[in-house]
């Protein structure tokens, strides 16, 4: 099998050791590994989001990590501009473009196009957050499901970002989303990529997920709190919302005890796996599904 010529992606659930793979398979076919995670794009937090450590790239190239400032947007689109850069950057030089992270959006945006939705004004998006803020959440899904039936089984009822953008997209345009994405091409052929869809054993990836809460507590993620909190960087923006931050800030207040943090952390990232695993499974029912054991098989290969 020759992935040199491949453009490689590879999706799988937080904690479910994608980085390390990533970077074995790149030694074996002469990769470099570009990020395919929103938030690890931060140069903010490494700790909590779980950033790889320079020390563990074993000299292979990585892109797109901890770049981007917190209090500046950064949208799939943005992304996907950049990711299209690196890979395009990658083939020049002979090297393969591996791509891998937990974000569903990027994998998606990259594999089917992103959608050309024309610029909504601030004041109208404005307005829209405006009711979000005043109604919730809750209700809020239900207002868009009356305007945006079509939505129903495409966005997760308590994700709060793709709902309020969703709601925009039907108010302004007088057209969902999924009609927007249905009308849209993507960049390359699928037979230009292979991909990857990490599936780990919920059991062991619970105690996966428990190991790392306690060890990200343990190499500086309470410091490292500390110092993003005295950035004010707007509740709005995407790296406020990281698994982790309003947790250590109720063990700041001394709220909680260390053991009720890494507790309330392991849940909330639990949590966030297991939606990541529900999108693989309904977005990327194509990709080729590989546990722990096939991924060893498969690096064998080479």
């Amino acid at each position: 099998m020759d992935l040199r010529s491949k453009i490689i992606l590879i999706y799988g659930p937080t904690a479910s050791g994608k980085s390390k793979f990533a970077i074995k398979l790149a030694k074996k076919i002469s990769g470099q590994i570009i990020n395919a995670d929103s938030m690890q794009v931060y140069k903010e937090l490494k700790v909590l989001t779980a950033r790889p450590f320079k020390k563990d790239h074993q000299n292979i190239k990585h892109y797109l990590y901890g770049f981007q400032n917190a209090k500046k947007n950064f949208s799939t689109g943005d992304w996907l501009k950049l990711a299209n850069e690196k890979i395009l950057q990658c083939k020049k030089i002979k090297k393969t473009p591996i791509l891998v992270g937990g974000t569903g959006l990027y994998f998606k945006a990259l594999t089917e196009g992103l959608v050309n939705i024309p610029k909504i004004p601030l004041s109208f998006r404005n307005k829209v957050r405006n009711l979000h803020k005043k109604i919730g959440q809750k209700k809020f899904f239900l207002e868009l499901l009356k305007i945006d039936p079509l939505i129903k089984n495409q966005i997760n009822n308590l994700d709060t970002q793709r709902s309020i953008r969703a709601y925009e997209i039907k108010s302004y345009t007088k057209k969902s989303m999924t009609t927007w994405f249905k009308n849209t091409k993507p960049d390359y052929d699928k037979t230009d990529f292979f991909k990857i869809c990490i599936d780990f054993p919920r059991k062991d990836l619970i105690e996966r997920i428990n190991q790392r809460s306690k060890k990200m507590i343990e190499s500086g993620a309470i410091l490292e709190v500390k110092k993003f909190i005295k950035l004010r960087v707007p509740k709005e923006k995407s790296l406020s919302k990281a698994i982790g931050i309003s947790e250590i800030k109720e063990y700041l207040q001394k709220k909680i005890q260390t053991e009720q943090l890494i507790e309330k952390i392991s849940i909330k990232t639990r949590q966030y796996a297991k939606r990541q695993s529900t999108w693989g499974r309904g977005h990327m029912q194509e990709w080729i599904k590989m546990n722990p054991n096939s991924l060893d098989k498969f690096l064998k290969k080479f």
